[in-house]
């Protein structure tokens, strides 16, 4: 049976309490986070602001006890939040396909907002990772890494998931042009990325293919059961949807630009 409460612990994440701007090139200003960090949203982001706290207030779905194959209801991934992403009207957004862990991903992702926002000047531009295949290890939280061994699946290359925490001693408030600071190479990683209104969505076909692949190297076990538990303990913040490369189109619809990370 799919238990199916809706997650709204953060829905009254950033109401209230003013943004203070930070005396750094770039004009950055940072905001209370739905995770308990700040967020680095640059000065004139109006329409990415907005989209970040109703992306928080967005309900996810993380209770379940079994989920199917295939996805084919909507009260089995974050429609509402979707939604939110598919209709937002800022004036630059882009698509990553991510599939490949060992892929330079988030580095290209970095580089992307930090020419929108820093050369071009497009505080509002939006970056989403659409998430599949290899790289999609990176959204489960180190439980899962744990108890499935999912460094396995990553190539033997890691022992655990590197890929969510930021660079420690790193700020907003960093010069810009630090290569080891917050906007630099050496801090590239989803939890800054997330910080500077970056996006990322899970494919549930994804996580469904994973499970199956535990078990049928443990030679035990039921899909449905592992992969809710695998949703269950995505990281927080991602959009989870149905299928990843079905959802490339709907983004492509709405406008985003397609990039291929690996």
């Amino acid at each position: 049976m799919i238990d199916q409460p809706l997650n709204r612990r953060r829905a009254f994440a950033m109401l209230g309490g003013a943004a203070a701007l930070l005396a750094v090139p770039g004009a950055v200003f940072a905001q209370a986070g739905g995770n308990g960090a700040s967020s680095a949203l640059p000065s004139g982001s109006g329409a990415l602001a907005e989209l970040s706290r109703r992306l928080r207030a967005a309900p996810r779905r993380r209770s379940f006890d079994t989920v199917p194959f295939m996805i084919d209801r909507r009260e089995l991934w974050d429609h509402e939040a979707s939604d939110l992403l598919l209709s937002y009207r800022g004036d630059r957004k882009q698509m990553w396909e991510s599939s490949d862990i060992n892929a330079p991903w988030l580095n290209l992702m970095r580089e992307a907002v930090n020419g929108q926002v820093f050369a071009h000047g497009h505080p509002d531009f939006l970056p989403v990772a659409a998430v599949h295949g290899t790289a999609h290890l990176a959204l489960f939280n180190q439980a899962m890494w744990e108890r499935y061994g999912l460094a396995a699946n990553a190539g033997g290359q890691i022992s655990r998931n590197v890929f969510v925490a930021g660079r420690a001693g790193t700020s907003p408030a960093d010069d810009r042009q630090k290569v080891d600071g917050f906007y630099g190479a050496g801090n590239n990683n989803i939890a800054s990325l997330q910080r500077r209104g970056a996006v990322m969505v899970a494919c549930h076909d994804s996580i469904h293919a994973i499970a199956r692949g535990i078990v049928s190297k443990a030679g035990a076990g039921s899909p449905d059961q592992i992969a809710a538990d695998l949703t269950n303990n995505l990281i927080d913040d991602v959009v989870l949807v149905p299928s990843v490369v079905a959802y490339i189109v709907e983004l492509q619809e709405a406008g985003f630009t397609y990039a291929k990370a690996s």
